[in-house]
């Protein structure tokens, strides 16, 4: 890479402006670490803001886990440390009401998606993180204790102690 020395004003860089990418910038700034949320789109939480608001199942562990398609055991870890009681308090810590439909899922009281992404993006605005859209990233290399990722735009090259991959799934065409 001869792109010069990577930038390394950020403690954490998270790539991907959802929800999981969104939670992680507002976790990681809450904490103190200087945090940079990278978005290749042009709007933070674009997916989640058209997909009605769902943000959990109030189900209990073993039934959520028994209507994972493949493999459940690759949620089970992530679920028994932050399962479905924790992102109701901490959506709820946020001010968002919410409420349980019959199927167990968790919304908005507002019945709007929009709800959840204005809270999220301006709680991670009031802690600091500092946010660059339209930002795609190429490639990211782990080496010698470093990571280090490079933008796709301008060829820049970024360097933190933590990187985040947040991309979530398929890309909303």
């Amino acid at each position: 890479m001869g792109f010069g020395a990577p930038q390394t004003d950020f403690d954490v860089i998270i790539i991907g402006g959802g929800p999981s990418g969104l939670m992680a910038a507002i976790a990681a700034a809450g904490e103190g670490a200087r945090t940079l949320l990278l978005d290749k789109g042009d709007r933070l939480g674009r997916k989640l803001a058209i997909s009605g608001g769902n943000v959990t199942n109030n189900k209990p562990l073993s039934e959520l886990l028994a209507n994972v398609p493949g493999n459940p055991k690759f949620l089970y870890s992530a679920l028994t440390q932050f399962g479905p009681a924790d992102i109701v308090q901490f959506f709820e810590g946020l001010g968002i009401r919410l409420k349980e439909d019959d199927h167990g899922r968790m919304f908005p009281m507002s019945d709007k998606a929009s709800t959840v992404v204005e809270v999220l993006v301006r709680q991670v605005q009031a802690l600091g993180t500092t946010i660059w859209l339209n930002t795609p990233v190429s490639n990211l290399v782990h080496r010698d204790a470093r990571l280090t990722l490079m933008l796709a735009d301008d060829k820049r090259r970024l360097a933190a102690p933590a990187v985040i991959v947040a991309s979530g799934g398929t890309r909303v065409p």
